[in-house]
């Protein structure tokens, strides 16, 4: 391995250098010292009363008092979008504002606020009632006219009506001021008023039911939904005038009408007291539209005054509310005066804070000091890993499998090229290419633009993955090229090709058939192959071995990363038991194997590689005949055979025997060590060699090394097979395609008929974009993230770590954003 000792050092592949590292603030600066770091985002504190409730914290009440002025804020949000009111997401500048007189501003705005809500809720009730009431004269003045006409002249008599209380002088609900109903003197009675349209059929069945029969129920359709007032939504409603005789009938109707939640209203019998009633509700009406468009317009004034400073003001309260969580997260100190923080941070940001620290110091005229130095730990530390806005996308999807362990080798460093590349080989199109460059040209043109809106879930996941799209979209162009495939289409793009007619009046090149008359094809596919009889088993032959070469050369990229890790952090072990076994198992089969497709690719061999692969195992020593592709070959296939065996073994047993041995070498004779001394008991010791020697458990490591020895066998081969989508999706895709193009554009061409044409044209287009550039890109995707996690990845990576996430305001203006 003196190759790669000589290497320069990966530390650009590892996570940055962190430290513990413990701070003891004054009481007088704690706050400010917090608030600074939070500006500065590159500490990460750890939770020093995980034991305690929050109710048990130190600064409970300021945390109260924080989550109050949030839920105002929320209300005045709610608020304003309710109204739809429009204001500056970017206020301009405004005098800066403590935290008390914010408190006491907010208290100011939402009573304001409420008393408003109040007035106009009471006024809209009172406008609705009225429209109503408006709408039941109307109505039931009709109802009342049709039944005066049809009266007998001593029913006439029958007309005087008498009401309890006269109409409603302004001062207060039409609901609350009790029912209105008219009585001759005969004791005909009648109460009216409206009902939910859905309601009426079961309301007149109990009126029925109740009264015996005993009361006539006439009804007439409101015509257009109605502004309930009592949850202010709009529904369908009936007007009902009912007659009835009696006060005992009247009680019960009256209970029927509230439990049917119909609202009634006094309506005259005389024409004359109907109108001047009617034109009394209209002019009240338009007064009450007045007053409620004035105040509706101051209300959206003050909303509009608190909406150009709500984002401020949200902000300055979720930054004072994250200071005092994290100031919870520390510790007073004996004396009572001190608070006593720890946490990790970069050893790159020990200058920056101990900056920072010394500011809060000077700014709060402290007298003393904040104490800020670096601990000794066993614990491990988080991963953080510097990224830019072209790094991120890829280390998020790294991420999404598992954070890298402390100082790991980073994946996402070589699934910069590897993914997008992968993803081409299964896409690969450069018409479709451009398309997806197109879409990611417009992303990053309009970066700045699209950063400061609200994006839906989509867009916002293809704006974060902008810049892995355009290498995808690069790398689908370069395949495409190296395919020939222009929405399946090839093109005479690099000369002409190196087949032609096999005479020269053929006119038919694919029945005639061809003959070469010329040097190759200098890039790519030849174009003469497509359409031809031999096109389908031509593309298979070249994909499949071209995914299978690609498989075995990532996962010896995996296999030689596994190595640079033990070597960091000197795993002798690791390298001589797992990695050596691993790279000749693996290589002895599958690298063999790729070894051959070269060879017959530079010969032009028709040798069978399935029948030498399979007879490798079945019949080692067996003639190769027609197979053989180079002397030696059956005596190479023996030694390579007899490698791999013996890798198996080698991964598996030595390493748990040799840990067994040196755990007992380390720890024999540890009960005397301490003889003759009294100045330490070894049962006292932190990490006591006892307890170690104890955790030891043979058993478990054996079984786990045997799992991991026979998960990489197995996964040497499935792994390998696992490649193939590679040659599977890129086949489906050239075929999918050329489907679309054969069957719906040329199809539609053939048609004389513009209309036939731009039809078919139209539907070329959207298959293309939701089908092609949609759902195959998607799983193109899906697939290249496996290839990455499953047949990559697990040579080398553990993913167990945990994420470094500092204290930081940044992240809450991101949220807000």
């Amino acid at each position: 391995m003196w190759l790669f000792d000589r290497l320069p050092p990966m530390d650009h592949l590892r996570s940055e250098k962190m430290c513990l590292v413990q701070l003891i603030f004054p009481a007088e600066s704690a706050r400010l010292a917090v608030t600074y770091l939070g500006e500065l985002g590159l500490l990460q504190f750890k939770d020093l009363n995980e034991d305690k409730s929050p109710f048990q914290r130190i600064f409970v009440n300021q945390v109260k008092r924080c989550a109050e002025m949030n839920r105002k804020l929320k209300f005045f949000s709610d608020q304003i979008n309710k109204a739809g009111v429009k204001s500056s997401v970017r206020p301009a500048l405004q005098p800066e504002i403590d935290l008390e007189e914010l408190e006491a501003k907010l208290g100011e705005h939402e009573h304001e606020l409420l008393e408003m809500n109040t007035n106009s809720g009471t006024l809209r009730q009172t406008y609705n009632e009225l429209l109503e009431f408006k709408l039941v004269l109307s109505k039931a003045g009709s109802i009342l006219a049709a039944s005066q006409n049809h009266a007998t002249p001593a029913d006439h008599e029958l007309d005087e009506h008498i009401y309890d209380k006269e109409v409603d002088d302004g001062n207060g609900y039409l609901l609350e001021q009790g029912i209105h109903q008219g009585a001759s003197e005969s004791g005909v009675r009648f109460v009216s008023g409206i009902i939910l349209k859905s309601k009426a059929l079961a309301f007149e069945r109990m009126l029925f039911r109740t009264t015996r029969g005993n009361m006539f129920f006439n009804e007439a359709s409101a015509g257009e939904p109605v502004m309930d007032p009592s949850s202010g939504e709009e529904v369908e409603k009936t007007v009902f005038v009912v007659f009835f005789s009696g006060e005992q009938a009247k009680a019960k109707i009256l209970r029927i009408c509230a439990s049917f939640g119909a609202n009634c209203y006094p309506v005259p019998e005389e024409i004359v007291k109907q109108r001047q009633i009617f034109r009394e509700v209209s002019s009240r009406l338009s007064d009450l539209e007045v007053t409620l468009d004035a105040g509706t317009q101051h209300r959206n004034k003050a909303l509009e005054s608190v909406g150009s400073q709500l984002w401020r003001w949200i902000l300055m309260v979720k930054k004072e509310k994250a200071v005092y969580d994290t100031l919870n997260m520390l510790n007073f100190d004996v004396t009572k005066k001190c608070l006593v923080g720890e946490g990790w941070c970069p050893i790159f940001a020990k200058s920056q804070i101990e900056d920072v620290l010394q500011r809060a110091t000077l700014h709060s005229n402290s007298q003393v000091g904040i104490i800020f130095h670096e601990m000794d730990t066993i614990d491990s530390p988080p991963t953080y890993f510097r990224t830019d806005k072209f790094t991120n996308a890829f280390q998020e999807i790294v991420d999404a499998y598992g954070v890298g362990r402390y100082e790991e080798i980073n994946p996402a460093v070589y699934s910069v090229i590897t993914f997008p590349f992968l993803f081409a080989v299964m896409f690969g199109d450069w018409g479709h290419g451009i398309c997806l460059l197109l879409g990611a040209l417009f992303l990053i043109l309009r970066e700045k633009k699209l950063s400061s809106q609200k994006l839906d879930s989509f867009t916002e996941m293809a704006f974060g993955g902008r810049y892995v799209i355009l290498l995808m979209a690069l790398f689908s162009i370069y395949c495409g090229l190296i395919y020939n495939e222009f929405f399946s289409v090839p093109f005479h793009i690099f000369g002409k090709s190196a087949y032609a007619c096999r005479e020269n009046s053929c006119s038919d090149a694919y029945t005639a058939g061809l003959v070469k008359v010329r040097d190759p094809y200098p890039f790519g596919v030849d174009p003469s192959w497509r359409g031809s009889r031999s096109e389908l088993p031509f593309l298979n032959s070249l994909k499949m071995k071209m995914s299978i070469l690609m498989g075995v050369s990532q996962m010896n990229l995996g296999i030689l990363l596994s190595y640079f890790d033990a070597k960091f952090h000197k795993n002798a072990l690791d390298i001589r038991y797992q990695f050596i076994p691993q790279l000749i198992f693996l290589n002895s089969l599958f690298g063999y194997l790729s070894l051959l497709i070269l060879i017959k690719w530079c010969t032009g061999s028709k040798a069978d590689l399935y029948h030498v692969m399979i007879y490798m195992f079945l019949d080692p020593a067996g003639d190769l005949g027609e197979n053989q592709l180079f002397w030696g070959q059956k005596e190479l296939q023996i030694l390579l055979l007899l490698l791999a065996l013996v890798a198996v073994p080698w991964m598996l047993f030595p390493k748990p025997f040799i840990l067994k041995k040196l755990h007992k070498e380390r720890f024999q004779g540890h009960s005397y060590r301490f003889l003759g001394t009294s100045e330490m008991d070894p049962d006292s010791e932190p990490d006591s060699a006892r307890s170690r020697h104890d955790d030891f458990n043979f058993g478990e490591v054996f079984v786990h090394q045997m799992i991991h020895s026979i998960e990489f066998v197995l996964g040497a081969v499935s792994n390998t097979a696992s490649y193939l989508r590679l040659w599977a999706l890129s086949l489906a895709h050239s075929e999918l395609s050329t489907v679309f193009y054969e069957k719906l554009l040329l199809f539609a061409w053939g048609y004389d008929s513009l209309i036939f044409k731009l039809v078919g044209l139209i539907v070329f287009a959207f298959a293309t974009a939701f089908i092609l550039l949609g759902m195959e890109s998607l799983s193109a995707f899906l697939h290249a993230l496996r290839l990455h996690w499953v047949e990559f990845m697990n040579k080398f990576y553990h993913g167990d770590g945990y994420k470094f996430k500092p204290f930081s305001f940044a992240t809450l203006a991101d949220d807000e954003e």
